[in-house]
């Protein structure tokens, strides 16, 4: 356990926050957590927030960013471990890590879409990603068997945001990978995971959805 106190400064729709809680909440460690507006950034987070983003790790006098680099030094500095041992397995999990990103990326190009056509295509783009994930998962729960790892915390919050997409129309994005349905079952059930965002999440969601003047905004509100 930490004998310094740590300050988790967020949002409470970012899914590389989420990273973060997750991680902090499956190694125990208690800590502040503070909500900011990133619409209207306060002066103090813009004075330790290099890049102007979320999340920051306050350790004493010192200030983590990048979910990936607070994940990492929480793993290196607090039991248990959620990296494999295995330095071949580790890399290969940092990789999985990366793709998780890249679809966050596809992501935010979904809600985004202008039009049909557009969200349609990054409808296929997620879809087609999920099925690379479908062939590289293991017999589950999760990424590699029972045992909860750093991979899965990214993956949580990616799922999440299907919780809220399927209210608004049947995509399909899980209708060919049902290893990965399973895992995103397993990841929505689990205490950290569920606990992560805050009761209001979906309706948080769904009202910045309907804010993005795109073609999805417009399916929200129909």
């Amino acid at each position: 356990m930490m004998a310094t106190q740590l300050k988790l400064v967020s949002h409470h729709l970012c899914p590389y926050v989420q990273r973060a809680v997750i991680t902090l909440a499956e190694k125990g460690v208690a800590h502040e957590r503070v909500h900011v507006d990133l619409a209207d950034k306060p002066q103090w987070f813009r004075a330790i927030s290099p890049l102007g983003k979320v999340p920051l790790l306050v350790v004493g006098d010192d200030v983590l960013f990048e979910s990936a680099v607070i994940c990492e030094y929480l793993d290196d500095t607090v039991g248990p471990r959620l990296h494999p041992e295995d330095a071949l397995e580790r890399a290969r999990h940092r990789a999985w890590i990366e793709f998780g990103s890249a679809i966050l990326n596809d992501i935010w190009s979904f809600y985004t879409a202008r039009d049909d056509t557009t969200l349609a295509k990054k409808r296929d783009d997620i879809a087609a990603k999920f099925r690379q994930l479908e062939q590289n998962l293991g017999d589950g729960p999760y990424f590699v068997g029972s045992r909860f790892h750093l991979v899965d915390a990214v993956f949580g919050p990616i799922f999440r945001y299907f919780d809220t997409f399927e209210t608004i129309a049947d995509f399909g994005f899980f209708d060919k990978t049902p290893k990965v349905s399973t895992w995103r079952d397993a990841l929505a059930a689990r205490p950290s995971v569920r606990n992560a965002v805050t009761p209001d999440y979906p309706e948080r969601l769904k009202d910045f959805l309907r804010t993005r003047n795109s073609h999805l905004s417009a399916m929200a509100a129909a």
